[in-house]
């Protein structure tokens, strides 16, 4: 018997928390140390960790963003993120820590598979290297 090619862990779970989040541009410093979250692998969220350069325009969302950096490089190793898309990895904070405890909540009982790596399908990049959320995206941006 052939088995069929295996399927990517790919979940359409909605994120009803972050286009909400209410953080402002203050909340983060250039050095800081933040993921983007995009899932779950191994019973536990993932995401992408970053850190912050510097302050720029999030234009998908008219607000003020922040210039991140992936210290692994590659194409798009620059990319503007809105405030609410970055969850602290460097320190505690309480805003950080209670968004982070509600989307564990949320998404862990739905991803119960400790093998799976599921990437909910929330951002997209823009030809500007811009990291939007699909709450964000306007005019099929």
């Amino acid at each position: 018997m052939t088995l069929p090619p295996p399927i990517p862990a790919f979940a359409a779970t909605p994120d009803p928390f972050t286009p909400v989040r209410d953080i402002t541009h203050g909340h983060f410093q250039a050095g800081d140390q933040v993921v983007v979250l995009r899932g779950v692998a191994g019973g536990e969220l993932w995401g992408d960790a970053v850190r912050v350069v510097a302050s720029s325009w999030h234009a998908p969302t008219d607000e003020d963003g922040w210039r991140v950096r992936d210290a692994t490089g590659g194409a798009q190793s620059y990319l503007t993120a809105h405030p609410r898309y970055l969850v602290h990895l460097t320190r505690r904070c309480p805003d950080c820590l209670i968004h982070l405890r509600a989307m564990e909540d949320y998404l862990l009982p739905k991803h119960t598979d400790a093998n799976a790596l599921v990437d909910c399908g929330w951002y997209t990049i823009t030809a500007l290297y811009q990291l939007v959320h699909v709450a964000d995206v306007r005019g099929g941006r």
